[in-house]
């Protein structure tokens, strides 16, 4: 008989796509089970004051996870730890926890595994930590293969190289200024100049319109399959990356990059000017540190080959499926 794990996903997107991300790796161990967490407004209250409870939950998500408890649950976020806790602390302490990103200070002497991305290392060390470069992400060869054998043919009369552009935005207290939407997009406009072929490219709610419309003015003269923020038609993203040769991606998402890093494919990286935070700088600099990208506008960006497909979610899946080997 398989295993119980719950998957605590909250409103979080980029959470929910580690969890699940990590969580396809041990469908074959586990009997997967996700829990859906709401909140209340007392959520915003530090984990300290929360401690293993579930302060700050819906009556309809407390009632979700209290449950028989499961053998293992992840956790994906500072506000579903507490949440974790609670429920190995009902448990007795049989349920493992495995949690993903850091969850804050309090109570991590509960949490059985904690998993950091490696832009994230803390200074002081912890026997329960272990770090990973990115973070886990959804991209496998399967998810590839199934998006190139339904998108490829709808980009096969499109000169190649075929160059898929992942354009993010603003990030907190760091707007993506409009002299930067004008440097990507000649940045991108260069890099086709030098090595031929069409863009692919996509966008998000936080790069603007302002900024998209710069954008899509400096590349007037590359052909181009787009699917920009308003455009009504069908989320072309995965296709992007499993049809593309090469990927450009801004440095602003650490989920963006860490999928396009996924492909295996060369991966370039626009950091902009005055834009990033030290926490997104070193972030990037983990991934050119480990050769999965290349800075964007590096002139000896030609001649880079990535390392191979990164994958954090696998290695995470990994180290679970032998602590409960060992139990």
């Amino acid at each position: 008989m398989k295993k119980i794990l719950w998957l605590l996903l909250d409103d979080r997107m980029g959470s929910v796509g580690q969890a699940r991300g990590v969580a396809q790796f041990l469908s074959a161990d586990f009997e997967i089970v996700e829990k859906h967490i709401s909140y209340t407004r007392l959520a915003k209250l530090p984990n300290f004051l929360k401690g293993a409870g579930l302060l700050g939950l819906t009556a309809e998500s407390k009632k979700a996870v209290a449950e028989p408890a499961p053998d293992l649950v992840i956790s994906a976020s500072r506000r579903t730890a507490p949440v974790a806790r609670w429920i190995k602390k009902r448990s007795g302490g049989k349920t493992v926890i495995a949690q993903i990103m850091y969850p804050g200070k309090s109570g991590i002497k509960d949490l059985d595994m904690v998993f950091v991305s490696e832009h994230d290392k803390k200074k002081k060390f912890y026997p329960n930590f272990t770090y990973i470069v990115g973070s886990p992400h959804r991209i496998t060869p399967q998810t590839l293969e199934e998006a190139r054998r339904k998108w490829e043919p709808v980009f096969a009369g499109m000169p190649k190289p075929l160059t898929a552009v992942i354009v993010g935005g603003a990030i907190k207290g760091h707007p993506f200024s409009l002299e930067n939407a004008e440097w990507l997009g000649r940045a991108v406009k260069e890099f086709k100049q030098e090595f031929g072929g069409a863009v692919l490219i996509t966008d998000s709610r936080r790069t603007g319109k302002a900024a998209q419309d710069i954008i899509m003015n400096e590349l007037s003269a590359v052909p181009a399959y787009t699917y920009l923020w308003g455009e009504d038609k069908e989320n072309p993203f995965i296709g992007f990356l499993a049809c593309c040769d090469n990927i450009i991606v801004t440095g602003d998402s650490v989920t963006m990059c860490c999928e396009a890093c996924g492909t295996g494919k060369p991966v370039y990286i626009f950091e902009g000017d005055d834009w990033l935070s030290h926490k997104h700088q070193r972030f990037v600099a983990s991934l050119y540190r480990s050769g999965y990208a290349f800075p964007l506008e590096e002139n000896a960006r030609g001649s880079f080959v990535s390392r191979g497909a990164l994958n954090p979610a696998a290695e995470v899946a990994e180290i679970i499926r032998r602590r409960f080997t060992k139990l």
